[in-house]
């Protein structure tokens, strides 16, 4: 017997388990999570950005205090390498949940 790979999986499930299926998706719009998630990884995108708006800034010989440019780029140092021990912690349990035997 042949089984097209390109049919969703959940059409060879009892179908039960497919009413079940559909009826428990989640609208990833109202996932708080992921929202936070975003919210997260915008926040490292704009320090990041001021951070080198700033450099710049003082690079160029504008009145910018090298305090205010070296706090900013702490900021975003910090701030992205949280960010990489989230998602290296999601991978790690990403990893796990795949060697786990039903």
């Amino acid at each position: 017997m042949i089984i097209e790979e390109n049919l969703p999986r959940k059409l060879f499930l009892p179908e039960i388990q497919q009413k079940i299926s559909s009826e428990n998706q989640i609208d990833p719009q109202n996932s708080k999570f992921s929202n936070t998630l975003n919210g997260f990884i915008k926040d490292v995108d704009s320090l990041q950005k001021e951070s080198a708006s700033m450099t710049e800034k003082f690079i160029k010989g504008e009145p910018v205090d090298i305090h205010d440019v070296m706090i900013s780029a702490e900021k975003a140092k910090t701030s992205f390498h949280l960010l990489m021990e989230v998602r290296n912690k999601f991978l790690d349990l990403y990893r796990e949940v795949l060697r786990m035997q039903v």
